[in-house]
């Protein structure tokens, strides 16, 4: 078993605590019981349980960054690229479905200056997407009647919402999950000559 430190300690601890109780009715004293620390040890590290909040969600959607710019720069076409998006996005619910809970659901108790650096970074993540399914219309990946806003919008409706419903123990894994979103989509959005060729290519592989 990988060793945790006090830091680790108090995050995972408040992540299954905000999840279940929700942020408002969690206290430090109650995280610092569970995780097994101190009050001194939290307060080393967070200046408030509003910080610790931050700090969970800076980490999820940094992650989520980071995997989007990684499928930009390792893909060379908007197809590619949107797959990989939605994939790295969706995978990550294995290791961190807790956490994406919370972000989903406490973000409104964020301070206005932590929310405002928060979604300052969600808007870097929705304008990557953006940016791939523009440049999937302008070169002709993708149909030419989209509207681009409302498509991200869409898609991150969809993929946000798997925390509702994602059961470890359900009919499908989170890479078949995957599979089938990212299908789902590109069935709607890949231009006619693009979707005949996706579909020739799913017959091939099956």
């Amino acid at each position: 078993m990988v060793r945790q430190t006090t830091k680790e300690k108090i995050i995972n601890t408040s992540v299954r605590l905000f999840e279940i109780y929700g942020y408002s009715k969690v206290t430090v004293d109650q995280i610092v019981k569970e995780s097994g620390t101190s009050k001194g040890g939290f307060y080393h590290h967070f200046k408030s349980k509003d910080e610790l909040l931050y700090t969970i969600h800076d980490f999820c959607i940094s992650l989520c960054l980071e995997k989007g710019q990684e499928a930009c720069q390792n893909y060379s076409s908007p197809t590619e690229r949107l797959c990989e998006i939605v994939q790295s996005f969706i995978l990550l619910f294995d290791s961190y479905r807790p956490h994406l809970t919370v972000i989903n659901e406490e973000s409104l108790y964020l301070s206005s200056e932590y929310f405002k650096e928060i979604e300052e970074k969600r808007d870097r993540y929705k304008d990557l997407l953006y940016q791939v399914v523009e440049d999937g219309v302008k070169i002709g990946e993708f149909r030419q009647d989209l509207v681009i806003p409302i498509i991200r919008m869409a898609i991150f409706g969809m993929v946000n919402w798997i925390y509702k419903w994602y059961k470890e123990k359900g009919n499908y894994s989170l890479k078949e999950i995957a599979d089938i979103y990212n299908d789902f989509i590109l069935q709607s959005i890949l231009s006619e000559e693009n979707r005949v060729k996706y579909e020739s290519n799913k017959l091939l592989s099956s």
